[in-house]
Order: structure tokens, then C-alpha cells, then sequence
């Protein structure tokens, strides 16, 4: 007698067919705890999603179109689009004599950026998450940052001219002395035979150290959500076991709000690309603006996403390897 195999669900196992079993009720994995918080974080994105839809895919679509066209503006008449293909990529990747230059040089810098902003902020959020006198008023001033990155201050910044004043008089007197602290040590490392690749980074990472702590409000919040998330009782029998806080910390903490770690790098990456100092941005608004060349400037946008999304690829696929789940 033929017996019917029943298909039960192993969350150890996560596949697109589950991805879809997930919202179709009446299967194992419809009832289980990891489907019930994917649905869950489907309904808290469903406004973007909404509105993703609604207002970014025809903007989309149509910067893709001119990527691919000569724009050309007419007089009362709009602008005209001629179809070359690959003229425009061509152009952003092989003529543009900056895009290429400053699409490295701002690549680099993001690698170096990300992996600081994620060390500091997970270093911080360890800190805040012990049990001290003001420990609410000092998560305060480290969430401070993220209020003086939001895009209305940084543009009052810069248009403010007492700042423009100070800051013009600071790069004044640098240069009136000649001397750069951070070239002058890293000079005298390599002089010695001290210094090397691992000093580069680690002096790039302390002349930019300003964008960083900048940018790791989120991340700290993010990760001390994750250390909040996380059970005493694992503690609490870890401790009976003998670990010491080290071991505790490798063997529960760091597992526990791994999957965080993920989102963190994502969010950085992103946030990073989309910077107001960000070069590559610059060069294509100023082709956009100055030069009244859309379609080259659609495609250097093109590229520029491209290259976002494989830096987000890569991350995730080579973090996705050290991820633990509740589930697994």
C-alpha cells in the first residue's frame, strides 16, 4: 500500500518555494515562528513598498530609457531622445575623464568606511548595553549623530558662512604651517620601514574618523536592539556551566545579533553611496546640470547603482556565512 509522504518543515532549510509557502496558509511552513516574522516585517515595509511603486518605478524606468538615448533639449518643445544603445556607458566608462578616477577612489574609501563603522558601532553598543549610572543620557548623545547627519543640517552647515569663515581659515593656517600630522607620522613609518598597506587603512580610517562616528547612530541603535532581544536565562545557565564572560560573549552574544551584523553592513553601504560628499555624485550632477548631458548622466547613474548593488551582493553572500539564526 502506497503511502503519501508528508513534507514537513526543517528551518535549518530556507528555499524560494518556503519564501512563497509563507504567505499561502494551510502548510507547515505558513505556521511556523520564522514565517510569522517574515510576514510580520512584510506588513512594517509595506508602506515603502507602496510607495516604491507608486512613485520610484516609472522615474526608474524612464532614467534607464534616457541611459540608453541622446537627450536632447528643444526649445518650448521638451527634449528629444535618439536611441544609441551603449553610447552613453561607453562614454561614462572610457571618456569621462573623472567618473572612472573618482567611481575608485570612492569605492575604496566605502570598503575602509563600512568595516569601521561596524566595528565602532558594535564596540559601542557592547559598552552601552552594561548596566551604569546614565547609561539612557549617554545612548542619547551617541544617537546624536544621526540627528546632525540628516540632510537639513549639513546643507545649513555649508551655508552657514561663520562656518565657511572657520573652516577657511583652518585650511589657511595648514597650509601656512606645512605640516599634516597624519602624513607626517605615516612619512616617518614608511621612512623606517614600519609602515605598509595595514597603515594606509588604519591612517585612512583616522582622517575620516569624523564621517564615521557620524554615521554609526543607526547601527548602535541596531545592534543594541539585538542585545536587548536576547534572553538572560542563556546567561543565567552559561554561567552555571562555568563560561567566563569572554566565552559568553562568543558563544551567545556575537551569534545572537549576527543576522544584525548583516543588516548593519547593508544599511552602511547604502547610506555611504548616497552620501552629500560623496565624489561620484558630484561628477554626475555636474554633468547632469552643468553640461546638460542626461543621458550620460543616467547611465554614470546606472553604473553607479550596478556597482552599489554587487557591493551589497558580495557583503551579504560572505556575512551570510557567519550568520546564525534562532531556528538553526
Amino acid at each position: 500500500m502506497a503511502t503519501k509522504k508528508i513534507r514537513t518543515y526543517q528551518p535549518g532549510k530556507w528555499s524560494f518555494k518556503d519564501g512563497l509557502m509563507t504567505f499561502i496558509p494551510g502548510n507547515a511552513t505558513f505556521r511556523s515562528m520564522r514565517s510569522r516574522k517574515a510576514r510580520q516585517g512584510v506588513m512594517f515595509i509595506l508602506p515603502f513598498i507602496i510607495g516604491f511603486l507608486v512613485f520610484m518605478v516609472r522615474p526608474l524606468a524612464q532614467s534607464l530609457v534616457m541611459s540608453l538615448c541622446n537627450v536632447q533639449l528643444k526649445s518650448g518643445e521638451g527634449y528629444t531622445q535618439t536611441f544609441v544603445a551603449f553610447a552613453n556607458y561607453k562614454y561614462a566608462l572610457s571618456v569621462d575623464p573623472y567618473f572612472n578616477q573618482r567611481l575608485v577612489e570612492e569605492i575604496g574609501r566605502m570598503s575602509v568606511n563600512v568595516l569601521a563603522t561596524l566595528a565602532l558601532s558594535f564596540v559601542v553598543a557592547v559598552l552601552l548595553n552594561q548596566k551604569f549610572k546614565g547609561r539612557t543620557l549617554v545612548r542619547a548623545i551617541f544617537f546624536l549623530p544621526v540627528i546632525l547627519s540628516s540632510g537639513v543640517l549639513p546643507g545649513i552647515e555649508s551655508q552657514n558662512e561663520f562656518y565657511n569663515m572657520m573652516q577657511g581659515i583652518s585650511q589657511e593656517v595648514a597650509s601656512a604651517s606645512g605640516v599634516d600630522l597624519s602624513a607626517a607620522l605615516q612619512n616617518l613609518l614608511n621612512v623606517s620601514g614600519v609602515g605598509g598597506g595595514l597603515f594606509r587603512i588604519l591612517f585612512q580610517m583616522i582622517d575620516s574618523i569624523y564621517d564615521i562616528v557620524m554615521s554609526s547612530g543607526i547601527q548602535i541603535i541596531v545592534f543594541l536592539t539585538g542585545f536587548a532581544g536576547i534572553s538572560p536565562s542563556l546567561y543565567e545557565a552559561a554561567d552555571v556551566e562555568g563560561c567566563t564572560g569572554w566565552e559568553a560573549f562568543w558563544k551567545i552574544t556575537f551569534p545572537m545579533v549576527s543576522p544584525l551584523l548583516l543588516v548593519n553592513c547593508i544599511y552602511t553601504i547604502i547610506d555611504f553611496f548616497m552620501k552629500n560628499d560623496n565624489r561620484v555624485m558630484e561628477r554626475i550632477n555636474e554633468v547632469m546640470y552643468s553640461q546638460f548631458r542626461f543621458g550620460e548622466s543616467a547611465a554614470m547613474s546606472w553604473i553607479y547603482f550596478g556597482v552599489a548593488l554587487l557591493f551589497i551582493a558580495v557583503s551579504s553572500f560572505i556575512i551570510s556565512k557567519g550568520v546564525h539564526y534562532y531556528e538553526d
